[in-house]
């Protein structure tokens, strides 16, 4: 951040912070500066459903035939792996497993489809796989596809990266409310959202593979003679296989990443499904078994398909893979067999799934009885002491209402007087850090949301003509016009300011587990499957644990976003702590160096870029949880899309997802080096 201040520029915010300052003395004064003036409001939403809506009508009946031809080989796949009696299939599943990815993962797939078929959800199991088992070839293509045409025309390649972007950071839920006009309420549906989702890792891995393809390996291909295609389909696609396989494990990760999700629109009885209705239904026990399904299938999914990308020897080599094959074959046949031989032949317990619902439903509700004393008064004190007071600024929060005092003219002088004397002390060693303490003062004075929207947008414009040019700033002016203008302002700064809590105590506390991680190869064994499994739990589960201790609230919407969101800093610090060169760690250390200096002085610098990276991973999935945290209590633009998706409003669905799209994007350009 302190390039952002670096002279020439110092005279230029020096003038930004005085301009915003008085701005802030002049709000409670001039209405216009408080709240962006409702006359100069636009109803952008209802324009675009008065384009949109006589399309959807033309288009409907097309898409409606449309979901009618996808739903027939849905429901067949479902079928034919509902006819497979549950043991063929585990041992399948588990020979594929075994040979892949080693005995560790076999096992652990052999346990959790036991745990699938004891609580009773194989049929909502196998209902997801056919969802997954369908939408993954289409996008794998398409994907691809868009990627081999963004590697054969460089001039479409700019314009297709930028679709990309708005397809990964356009909220999923925005996606559902055109689908559902167009092909109904329906698992097709959920199938069509899953296969658009799923397009961009697919593309940009196929564009990352093409373009990293060696040099040699096309000259000589050029040198003997291949053609275009030839030198395409021989040289070029053989030699980015591995990371074409990456993109595959990315796709069906995504994929299965939506399944709750879709369940919205689906209706199909698929796990997805099942989590959703017990969430609404508040209950947590069934929320929960089902939830580790989830988890327990994109696990073993993740490892097979990521062990194939990177061709990790790690899998027990049993027999040739044809001959694997075939042993796989004949065992999902034999199993067909047998439930043609015995048709009323009933496999799977019946009850015990309920009972443990109902067990564990008992066991969490006393947990947080007894709990209950702890996590209130654990939310109470961060939420008043910290959360509240960073929202409503500390002139709002020293109230009688929240802190049990008024705010004294002396401690508003006091307040001023520390602030500018820090910054004077600071100012002729460090002035950007001067500058940064201001403006941080100046804001938590006010609060992130109360803070004058003037101000909001100089801070801006100034960052993104700063860090990228001419360039950003068009996105920038764009993006803030359109907010402003369609009304969606005051969400909007809700969204900022969420997503701003959630990253800095991400940083701290990822960050700081990251250097403990680094430094400490036992605790790195430790957190490091803590990380995997946070990484592959879908978006909703988050919700789960946040809902049953925190209740609903603003508070559990901030947790459930930072448990999704705090694994970035972690994996990122503590790689790139352990990326700094041995040699430069070694000369420090003989130059007699202590070990908080190493780290302070050596290792953090070193590290920045991979740290910075992290930073910006961690923005990108806070806010991509703004819509997913909507449904326990905010009010920011993830609750402007469900609200839109609860009315069928596709113009207010897209430009509320487009402003947390182009949030993700202004946040990801700031933060690039490059």
């Amino acid at each position: 951040m302190t390039d952002l201040f670096r002279r020439p520029g110092l005279l230029i915010w020096s003038v930004a912070f005085a301009v915003c300052l008085a701005l802030v003395l002049l709000a409670p004064q001039v209405r216009w500066i408080a709240s962006f003036p409702r006359a100069l409001q636009l109803p952008l939403a209802d324009w675009l459903n008065a384009g949109l809506n006589p399309l959807f009508e033309t288009v409907q009946p097309i898409g409606r035939g449309f979901a009618t031809v996808i739903d027939a080989p849905l429901r067949l796949v479902r079928d034919l792996l509902l006819f497979v009696p549950w043991p063929a299939f585990a041992v399948a599943m588990f020979l594929v497993a075994l040979r892949t990815a080693g005995r560790g993962l076999a096992i652990f797939g052999l346990i959790a489809q036991l745990y699938i078929v004891a609580v009773g959800y194989w049929t909502e199991t196998m209902n997801t796989f056919a969802i997954v088992l369908l939408s993954l070839p289409p996008a794998v293509l398409i994907g691809f596809g868009l990627g081999v045409a963004g590697h054969r025309w460089p001039r479409l390649r700019a314009a297709l990266i930028v679709v990309l972007d708005l397809m990964q950071t356009f909220p999923a839920f925005a996606y559902l409310i055109p689908l559902l006009i167009l092909f109904g309420f329906g698992p097709s549906a959920g199938v069509i959202a899953s296969v658009i989702f799923s397009i961009p890792p697919m593309a940009r891995n196929t564009l990352v593979g093409l373009r990293e393809v060696p040099a040699v390996i096309i000259e000589a291909g050029v040198m003997n003679g291949a053609t275009p295609g030839q030198l395409f389909w021989t040289a070029k696609l053989p030699a980015a296989a591995r990371q074409l396989l990456v993109g595959v494990n990315q796709t069906t990760m995504a994929s299965l990443s939506m399944v709750i999700i879709v369940a919205i629109i689906g209706g199909f009885n698929d796990i997805g499904w099942e989590v959703l209705s017990a969430m609404r239904a508040a209950e947590l026990g069934r929320c929960l078994l089902a939830g580790v399904v989830i988890v327990a299938l994109a696990i073993v999914l993740d490892r097979i398909t990521g062990a194939l990308a990177t061709g990790t020897p790690r899998g027990v080599v049993l027999m040739p893979d044809r001959g694997l094959l075939t042993v796989v074959a004949a065992i999902l046949l034999a199993g067909i067999g047998l439930r043609l031989a015995l048709p009323g032949l009933e496999l799977l317990p019946r009850g015990l799934g309920f009972a443990a619902a109902k067990a564990l439903d008992r066991s969490l509700l006393q947990f947080v009885g007894w709990s209950d004393p702890v996590f209130s008064g654990l939310r109470d004190a961060l939420n008043y002491g910290i959360i509240l007071p960073l929202r409503i600024g500390l002139a709002t929060a020293a109230s009688p209402m929240v802190w049990g005092f008024a705010l004294q003219p002396w401690m508003v002088a006091a307040y001023a007087i520390l602030t500018l004397a820090l910054a004077v002390v600071l100012a002729p060693r460090r002035p950007a850090a001067a500058l940064l303490i201001l403006f941080a003062a100046l804001i938590l004075y006010t609060g992130l949301a109360r803070f004058p929207w003037p101000c909001v947008v100089l801070i801006a414009l100034l960052a993104a003509w700063r860090i990228r040019g001419v360039g950003l700033l068009a996105v920038v002016s764009t993006a803030l016009a359109m907010i402003l203008l369609s009304g969606l302002w005051q969400p909007f700064v809700q969204s900022l300011y969420l997503t701003a809590i959630a990253v800095l105590f991400c940083v701290l506390i990822g960050g700081a587990i990251g250097i403990a991680a680094a430094e400490n190869d036992r605790l790195s064994q430790i957190v490091r499957p803590i990380s995997d499994a946070l990484q592959t739990l879908p978006q909703f589960v988050f919700l789960i644990p946040a809902l049953m201790l925190f209740r609903v609230g603003e508070f559990t919407a901030l947790i459930a976003i930072m448990l999704y969101a705090i694994v970035p800093p972690v994996r990122y610090v503590e790689h790139g702590l352990r990326g700094v060169p041995p040699h430069l760690v070694e000369a420090a250390v003989q130059m007699g160096v202590s070990r908080w200096q190493l780290l302070r002085d050596v290792k953090l610098p070193l590290a920045g870029p991979a740290i910075r990276l992290g930073v910006n991973q961690t923005i990108m999935y806070a806010i991509s949880m703004l819509v997913i945290a909507a449904l326990v209590g905010t009010r920011d633009l993830g609750q402007q899309v469900y609200i839109a998706l609860g009315n069928a409003n596709a113009g207010l669905g897209f430009v509320a997802g487009l402003s947390i799209a182009l949030l993700a994007i202004v946040a990801d350009r700031m933060l690039r080096r490059n």
